[in-house]
Formats: C-alpha cells, sequence, structure tokens
C-alpha cells in the first residue's frame, strides 16, 4: 500500500499488477509508465511484483490482506495498477479480493475498471457489501454503455471517473450515478480537454443531484495548470462522505 497523491483517495492497495489497452484512453497509461519505474526496483522489498512485463497480469497474494492489519479508517483506491476485472484474473481471485473488503469493514475501497462487459457479467455473483464503491472510466461517448453495465451491480454508491476526459460527453444518463470525477490527460503528450467539456458536465451534475468532483486539467505540468474550474475547486464527495 502507499499514500496516494489522487486528490479523490487517501492509499493505493494493489492486490493485482499488470494490465493491456482496450480503449483510447489507455494511450498514455500512467500504471505503464509507473510499471516500468518500479521494474528497476523489482529487488526492494515490496517492488518484487512489478519485476514482470506490464502485460502480463497477475494476482498479488502477498498484499492481499494489507487492509485488514490497517486499523484507522482509510479510504483505498483498489488497483491504481491494474484492473480488478481484467480477463485474465480469475474469478475466484476477485472473489477473495471482496472478501477482504467485506471484513475491513471499517475502510472504504473505490474500485474502477474500463472492463464493463465483465463487470456486468460477474458482478452478479459478487457479494456487494456498502463500503465497497465501483466505478467505470468513461473517456469518450463511444463508452456510455460502461455507465449501463455499471448500473447492474449491487454497489451501494457508483461513479464515474471521466478521465483522462477525450471529448464532449452532453447527453449523460446519471440516473443511479452517485458521484461524478472529471480530469484532463497529463504527461508528456497529452491530448486537450475543453473548459466547456467539463462546465456542461458539472451543470448536469447539478441539475441530477450528482456529486462532482474536478481533479486537473493535466497537461505537461499538472500542478501549474491546476485544478480551477470557474474559479474555484468543485471537490463534493457521494452522500456527504470525505476521507477520514
Amino acid at each position: 500500500m502507499a499514500e496516494s497523491s489522487i486528490e479523490w483517495t487517501q492509499q493505493t492497495w494493489n492486490p493485482t499488477v499488470g494490465c493491456t489497452k482496450i480503449s483510447q484512453g489507455c494511450k498514455f497509461c500512467y500504471a505503464e509508465i509507473m510499471h516500468k519505474r518500479l521494474q528497476g526496483m523489482g529487488k526492494v522489498t515490496g517492488f518484487e511484483k512489478y519485476k514482470a512485463d506490464f502485460k502480463t497480469v497477475l494476482p498479488y497474494r502477498d498484499h492481499l490482506d494489507l487492509p485488514l492489519k490497517r486499523k484507522t479508517p482509510t479510504t483505498y483506491f483498489v488497483n491504481s495498477m491494474s484492473d480488478l476485472f481484467h480477463e485474465d484474473l480469475p474469478l475466484a481471485y476477485i472473489v477473495d479480493v471482496f472478501r477482504v473488503m467485506t471484513f475491513a469493514r471499517w475502510h472504504t475501497f473505490q474500485v474502477l475498471t474500463k472492463r464493463a462487459d465483465r463487470l456486468k457479467t460477474d458482478g452478479q455473483l459478487l457479494f456487494w457489501p456498502d463500503n465497497v464503491w465501483m466505478g467505470v472510466s468513461v473517456e469518450s461517448d463511444k463508452h456510455l454503455d460502461r455507465i449501463d453495465a455499471l448500473r447492474t451491480t449491487g454497489a451501494k454508491i457508483k461513479f464515474l471517473s471521466l478521465e483522462p476526459l477525450l471529448g464532449p460527453l452532453p447527453n449523460l444518463n446519471l440516473a443511479g450515478i452517485d458521484w461524478v470525477i472529471v480530469g484532463g490527460e497529463s504527461g508528456l503528450k497529452p491530448r486537450p480537454i475543453r473548459p466547456e467539456w467539463v462546465d456542461d458536465i458539472r451543470q448536469q451534475c447539478e441539475a441530477a443531484g450528482v456529486a462532482f468532483f474536478f481533479k486537473q486539467w493535466g497537461g505537461t505540468n499538472k500542478k501549474a495548470a491546476g485544478r480551477l474550474l470557474n474559479g474555484r475547486t468543485y471537490d463534493e464527495m457521494p452522500v456527504n462522505t470525505v476521507p477520514a
């Protein structure tokens, strides 16, 4: 586990490693870049799991029970370096991850996937405790079907990560959605984000009564670009919750 610089969570927990690209939002994958950096630290305790190629998707049972050892209530982003619903992960292992999250009821777990098809099918076989938030990434209007798949799950809190936002999303169906995160792409060659896209999504969330969180403008220097929209920050969380 590691302290996270991600604005909407506290720590990351990676019980699996590795991933493969499935859509245009994956083009400049942050996890892939970080994985390559961490490969050089493969002999250091805690970094052994990164010794394989990023495209090799593996369970990492050594870290499976880490949340159970931490007694301070914490908000975790699950699998910042992978995708829990990746097709190469056995369903039995996904069940094990959900079992840990169920037992660690004092924590909040935020799970995010692009693999909505598997989420829709295998999600029906999982037990969904209230402390597990489920989200899908939607980077453009080509992937709105992921939101429909999310709605089929038993997650009490359902959220969208519209990052990197690659185009306008003027007709979002936010029925059953509790939280929307928006962010621009960062890195050496980021694709552009437009303020009118972001503000339109903000207005849709306001009209639907959905919490809105603007993460970043991104760009080649995301710190300099900041995260102000309309001269202010938007840090709304679902059901008036905040990280502990």
